[in-house]
């Protein structure tokens, strides 16, 4: 009888295990709508907001997506509503530069990126606000 005992309980355990809520799968993660709008001194005009969805982790762990594929981001930090990070690009027009942005409320969020390139300054005005949920954070 204990046998028998021990194996339902090994069983009830081993369902409780794979269908509790503890061992779903990764909650959802959030869906930002971001918008993009660069400035360049000395340029007479501006290119046109760019803008995408994007599925992130409810906290971030790096900047947002988009730009040059070659950039890479680096010292990542958030501090509280704050977050700041470095960039160096190394494609067709390398560059280096800084970013950040500040997470006004658990739904929006503004930031700005610097960069030089060839002794150039641009600035990247960065905007976000939460649309949704998402399966698949990046």
């Amino acid at each position: 009888m204990g046998t028998r005992f021990d194996a339902g309980a090994s069983v009830a355990a081993l369902a409780f295990f794979l269908f509790s809520p503890a061992h779903a799968a990764d909650p959802p993660g959030i869906l930002w709508q971001t918008t993009s709008q660069m400035t360049m001194q000395g340029m007479p005009f501006s290119p046109p907001p760019q803008s995408l969805k994007v599925c992130a982790p409810e906290t971030w762990t790096r900047p947002p997506p988009g730009g040059d594929p070659s950039c890479v981001m680096s010292d990542y930090r958030l501090a509280g509503n704050k977050a700041t990070w470095t960039m160096q690009c190394s494609g067709e027009h390398p560059m280096s530069g800084t970013g950040e942005m500040t997470f006004e409320s658990s739904d929006a969020y503004t930031g700005l990126i610097k960069a030089t390139a060839e002794g150039m300054t641009m600035t990247i005005r960065l905007t976000g606000k939460k649309i949704g949920t998402c399966d698949n954070p990046q």
